[in-house]
């Protein structure tokens, strides 16, 4: 395996739309660098084509998860985004993971550049778990930025984690965390067995605000469980002096503009 090998893991549920664009965004990516790839979907039982077209997507490993609906006369029970996230990372061969959503897009060299920086720093003998991409919520922002959590410590949105580190922190939370703050957490544990999370001034990321809000409703619902929950595991360390480090750019490949052929369908 190519010592650079990456996998490129997205989750998705009901954006077919949005998820043909992000795919596209890592094929255009992997195309251009020298970064030999993988992508890894994991689907959580779309209703809405997603399936359907995942399927005849040569390239692309498809994980289906049902996570809602019937089956067997009884309601199916939604399983945390940490189990969910957990079957792609488990799959994952590269070296380095790339955490993507559906409705975000790459912009050109995020991955590459990431990369890069973080074997530089390997090389220099540093011992990197996770790399923060640069993100904003298209069309509400205009600088990125990356989150900054307990201890005033870096976590990944969306970005990078040596496949490594993850299995040395056994993955992401699957019990703790519904929906939220699981990718803090792992970040955090990570640095508990030495590993540093660092940013990617460099790479950046395009994400939709308002790609199926009606889904984002119903996750927010466990946002305060989640939340209760990530501060009594990690409150000790102290609060970050602020939430996010921003960072402004000039994407001159106008990588949002694709977002504009579904904004008027929404």
């Amino acid at each position: 395996m190519d010592a650079k090998h990456l996998s490129v893991v997205i989750g998705s549920y009901n954006r077919c739309r949005f998820l043909k664009l992000a795919v596209a965004s890592v094929r255009e990516e992997l195309a251009r660098s020298s970064l030999a790839g993988e992508i890894i979907v994991v689907d959580g039982g779309s209703t809405d084509g997603a399936l359907e077209w995942l399927v005849k997507q040569k390239d692309v490993i498809t994980i289906v998860q049902h996570n809602r609906g019937e089956w067997g006369g009884g309601k199916i029970e939604r399983r945390s985004w940490g189990y969910f996230m957990n079957l792609g990372f488990k799959a994952a061969q590269g070296k380095y993971i790339c955490m993507l959503s559906d409705d975000c897009l790459l912009v050109p060299g995020a991955i590459k550049n990431g990369v890069e920086l973080v074997e530089s720093r390997l090389s220099a003998g540093e011992k990197i778990g996770a790399v923060a991409f640069y993100w904003r919520n298209w069309p509400d922002q205009q600088a990125y930025w990356v989150g900054l959590t307990f201890g005033n410590r870096l976590f990944v949105n969306h970005g990078l984690y040596l496949r490594q580190a993850l299995s040395d922190v056994g993955y992401a939370d699957e019990e703790t965390y519904h929906f939220y703050h699981a990718d803090g957490d792992i970040c955090l544990r990570m640095h508990e067995q030495g590993y540093d999370c660092i940013d990617a001034p460099e790479s950046f990321v395009e994400h939709h605000e308002h790609a199926n809000t009606s889904l984002r409703r119903e996750n927010l619902q466990q946002q305060q469980t989640d939340w209760a929950r990530y501060c009594a595991r990690w409150e000790h360390l102290g609060r970050p002096e602020r939430d996010w480090l921003e960072r402004h750019f000039d994407d001159t490949a106008r990588t949002a503009r694709l977002f504009r052929k579904q904004w008027f369908r929404l």
